[in-house]
This record gives C-alpha cells, structure tokens and sequence, in this order.
C-alpha cells in the first residue's frame, strides 16, 4: 500500500477509505479541461474503476488546459489517450473507454454499470441528459462547469436515506437554454487553470463520497471568480415542480430529444489551425460539399466532391473513421456534419469552421480566384 500511504494515514481515511476507492467505478463524461484533472486524481487516489465518455480528438486549441495530453497525441482520440495515461500513472486502475457521444439511446446502459457519474461535458443538452439519466437510475451526479474566468461546482443527486434524494440540476436551472443563447469556451474562452481548480473540487467531492468522509457539496451549488479570488457558496432546495420536468421513466427518457447531435458546434467544428493536421492522415477522408461550380478551386490537399444538395436522394458513403466536411462559409458543411453525425456515430466527423475561405485568408493562401 506504499502507492496510497500518504493518505492511508489520515485518521479520517486509513485502510477502510482506501479499500472504498479500490471497489469503487466511477464514469466521468467527458475528458476535456474538466474531465483531465478529474481522471488524473482519481486514478492517483486508487479509484479501482474509470470509466470514460468522449468522442472528440485532441486537437492544438485544447492542450492550454486539458493538461493529460501532449502535442504528439493531437488528431487522436482522447479517450485512448486518457486510458493511455492513465494505467501509465497508475496500472492498478481499470480503464474502459466510450468512443461515443452519451445519447438517450446509450446513456443508461452505459451510466447503470457506476456507482456514480461525474459531469465534465461543456454543453447543456449533455448535462440535461446526464441529470435526467442519473435521477432515473438512482446515481450521484458531480458536477462542474467554467466559463471565462468562473466556474461552478455541485453535488446532485446524492442519497440522503429513507428513499430521499438531494437536488438536482433543474433545481437550478429548470429549462434548457435555447441553442447558441450561452456562450460556450470556444466563444468567449476559458482561463487554462480554471478547469484545473474545478476539476479537482469535483475529484475530491468524489472521493468523499465514495469514502463516506467529509461534507460533500450536496444541496449546494460553489462558484468561484479568479479574477477576484472571490468564492461563494448557494443553498439548493429540491422541488417537485422541477422534478416533474424530468422523464417519467427509462422508455420516456429514451424517447426523449435532448438534440444532442444538433447541438454541438464545440464539438463537430474543426478550426483552421486544427484543419492542417489532417491533411496527411491515411485515417481521414476530407469532403467538399459545395456544388460543383463553386470557386474557388482547392489543390492543396486531397479531398472528394459530394455536393450537399444531392444528399437528399443518397447520402454518400465512406470508409475512413475521420470524416472532414468543408464549404465556402461553414454552414452546409455544418449542417452536413450533423447528418452524417446521426447516421455514422462510431466515426468522428467534422465541419471546418468559418469555411475554405477563412481558412484560406488565416493561412494567407493564394487560392485560385473565381473566375
């Protein structure tokens, strides 16, 4: 036990909280600037099971705060990286990973298997989903989120005896946002440390609970401003009222739209940074979805033409796992991203953002003009 000493001797811990830990299988949705942190220190602190969700790849905008990954692992996906890491810190941890985006269709298969979920996601219709999902099937919820300089930290759904559960998200904010009404990190930026500090209050609020020491942050909601090192703690009350916004049960959770592939612009869009990196890929296949007359003409990298307007008679096929769309603006592309995205989910697909132009004027290439 030489690995977890340091905190096998604090009276509160010993043997018995170590041993907690060790049985203990705890998901995280979400490897990003919240997920990284959350994984390193339970996978130090001997948390015997991981289990991880994420779709997306590491990309060179995410290594100023999602700090488990290096340059060498951009364009690969980030929870074979994590896994990677992660039994290289520690080999006694099991590590399964979740290619996937968590949908109605696969959240509670996926989430029933853990004692407890943490949510490390960046978007609402996820963190509506993983609520929902947790309150349905009886599980802790540790949640976290950050924006610009603040960020905020809770306890949902924690078993407080005699059949009672604390509150839940919705006890905060009851309806989902309308698409694009919040900004999210790619909008209007995180500070890198910011994730860290979150991060690592969601890791020890797990620890706590599996362990049974401590007060976690149930029925309470922490926010912290670093520009102001100013810390504030909000009482939380459940409410039936916001209790019956929730499915039912399991069979209307599956049927409901939480439009989670139709949400994500974070997620799908590709920058004009990123975009270099896959040119030389044997994996990536990268499309055009302009008409055909559509200047200007593109041969700096390899790519197909499969206009967007001849989707409607037969969506076109392809056999790499990464799939690059691309149009003048960024908008078919987008929309074309969220079709294949419903289709093919075991692939990563991508939109580039802003379109060939942006990316043409931000690498200043002299594109052939339109005639």
């Amino acid at each position: 036990m030489e690995r977890y000493q340091r905190q096998i001797i604090l009276s509160q811990f010993g043997r018995e909280g170590q041993n907690k830990l060790a049985t203990a299988k705890v998901l995280v949705v979400g490897a990003g600037g919240l997920g990284c942190p959350v994984l390193m220190y339970l996978a130090a602190a001997g948390v015997g099971h991981l289990g991880v969700v994420d779709k997306d790849v590491v990309s060179l905008s995410n290594l100023q705060r999602q700090i488990l990954y290096k340059t060498e692992d951009i364009g690969l996906p980030k929870v074979e990286r994590a896994k990677h890491y992660l039994q290289q810190m520690n080999p006694e941890v099991n590590v399964t990973t979740y290619a996937t985006y968590l949908t109605t269709q696969n959240a509670v298969e996926i989430i029933d298997d853990y004692d407890m979920v943490v949510d490390a996601t960046d978007n609402f219709p996820s963190r509506y989903l993983i609520n929902d999902a947790c309150v349905l099937l009886g599980k802790p919820l540790i949640y976290g989120a950050v924006s610009n300089f603040e960020g905020q930290v809770a306890v949902f759904n924690a078993d407080l005896g005699n059949d009672k559960r604390s509150a839940n998200y919705r006890d905060i904010f009851p309806n989902q946002p309308m698409e694009n009404e919040i900004g999210n990190c790619a909008e209007i930026g995180v500070l890198g440390v910011l994730p860290g500090i979150i991060g690592c209050i969601q890791a020890s609020d797990v620890i706590k609970l599996i362990t049974g020491i401590g007060k976690p942050l149930i029925n309470q909601l922490q926010t912290v401003n670093l520009l102001t090192n100013h810390w504030q703690t909000f009482v939380i009350q459940p409410s039936q009222e916001t209790r019956s916004l929730i499915p039912t049960d399991l069979v209307a959770f599956k049927a409901k739209d939480y439009s989670l592939l139709c949400r994500l612009k974070l997620d799908i869009e590709l920058d004009a940074v990123d975009f270099q990196s896959y040119f030389d890929r044997e994996d990536v296949v990268i499309i055009d979805v302009r008409e055909t007359f559509e200047k200007p003409e593109i041969d700096h990298f390899h790519h197909q033409k499969h206009p967007l307007s001849t989707w409607e008679k037969e969506l076109p096929s392809f056999d790499k796992n990464f799939i690059i769309l691309f149009c003048q603006s960024g908008k078919r592309s987008l929309e074309a991203a969220k079709i294949l995205s419903q289709r093919d989910e075991n692939k990563t697909i991508f939109s580039l953002k802003n379109g060939i132009l942006h990316w043409q004027n931000h690498h200043k290439i002299n594109l052939n003009e339109p005639s």
